[in-house]
């Protein structure tokens, strides 16, 4: 149900007033309506804000007591840097489930073995990449799953499917989609353009990716609505230099090699993983192809799809005027997930 929707784009088109007339950035508008919404309330859990080394996190503790260790969750909220909260999805997940969410899992009385490391849209980037990264680290736990919502896992291609489909779909626009990822890496966000007709991306990479990033590899349901072939655009190198940390795995682990210099394959070895993807979305595709590159290594996946959903839906369950079913629904789903592991 997307009666909502009118509502959400008309904040969409507030934030580029905004910042048209410069008073402040679009992300800004953003940032505010998320903070300005009240977080659900909750007395079954103690909330602590505090520093695991450098790092800010939110400890969310149960208060009923538990048996023996509980599972945890490391949540990566998104918003690219520029935005986003670690004041809700995680209280939605942290109480019916019993769970505790945190990084230092022997002081909170956590089984080692039931770590999952969970996050939504650039959160679930680093999600990936961070599951990636610690597949051959043997000092420390194996993850027990990896959990991503609608995440954003290439840097390459903006003209899949999804982004010709959604391109104009709150609230990750195309061309926001790229902005945001040129700020968060600092830089000239003039080049957006060039970038979303992979002006970036020299041919012996696109075929060397093509395996990954095909369409051909996107389910021909996907496809029917309005998507055609994009043809390609002139090579520039200067840009191509510039955008290069588009292309490392912490940015875009869709691209991460099956295999590292030890020879130990890092795909096969990811954890148990679910993916939650949104029609209305732009990077519903990254997910439909980190699914079959994932399934095709022998991980097991389990995949959601809301197909009345867009991207940032959970993030608006249970928040009065602004509330979608579909996310609801969704949220049930997850739990059920999670409470499996």
């Amino acid at each position: 149900n997307l009666q909502s929707r009118p509502r959400v784009s008309t904040l969409d088109a507030l934030g580029k007033i905004f910042e048209k007339l410069g008073i402040c950035r679009e992300a800004d508008v953003i940032k505010c309506f998320m903070y300005g919404i009240s977080p659900l309330m909750t007395t079954n859990l103690f909330i602590k804000d505090l520093k695991f080394g450098k790092v800010s996190v939110r400890v969310y503790q149960p208060k009923t007591p538990s048996a023996g260790p509980r599972r945890g969750v490391v949540y990566l909220h998104g918003g690219v840097g520029l935005f986003g909260s670690i004041k809700y999805l995680k209280e939605k997940m942290a109480s019916p489930i019993d769970t505790m969410i945190l990084n230092h899992s022997e002081e909170y009385g956590v089984d080692p073995t039931r770590i999952i490391i969970c996050g939504d849209s650039s959160g679930g980037t680093l999600t990936a990449a961070v599951c990636q990264t610690l597949v051959n680290r043997r000092d420390l736990p194996k993850v027990r799953a990896q959990i991503m919502f609608y995440p954003f896992l290439q840097g390459l291609d903006f003209n899949l499917p999804s982004y010709q489909q959604n391109g104009s779909v709150p609230f990750l626009l195309k061309e926001r989609s790229v902005t945001l990822g040129m700020q968060y890496l600092n830089k000239d966000v003039s080049l957006v353009k060039d970038v979303l007709d992979g002006c970036h991306v020299p041919e012996d990479l696109k075929q060397k990716f093509r395996k990954w990033l095909s369409p051909d590899n996107i389910p021909m349901e996907f496809k029917i609505r309005g998507y055609k072939p994009h043809a390609s655009a002139s090579y520039s190198e200067e840009l191509h230099i510039l955008a290069k940390p588009a292309f490392e795995t912490i940015f875009s682990p869709l691209l991460a090699e099956d295999a590292i210099i030890s020879e130990d394959a890092i795909i096969c070895q990811l954890p148990e993983t679910f993916i939650l993807t949104c029609e209305y979305d732009v990077v519903r595709d990254d997910g439909l192809l980190y699914k079959k590159r994932l399934e095709d290594n022998g991980v097991p996946v389990t995949w959601y799809h809301i197909e009345d959903g867009f991207h940032g839906v959970l993030f608006l369950t249970d928040t009065g005027y602004f509330s979608f079913p579909c996310g609801r629904r969704a949220m049930k789903i997850v739990l059920n997930f999670i409470k499996g592991l």
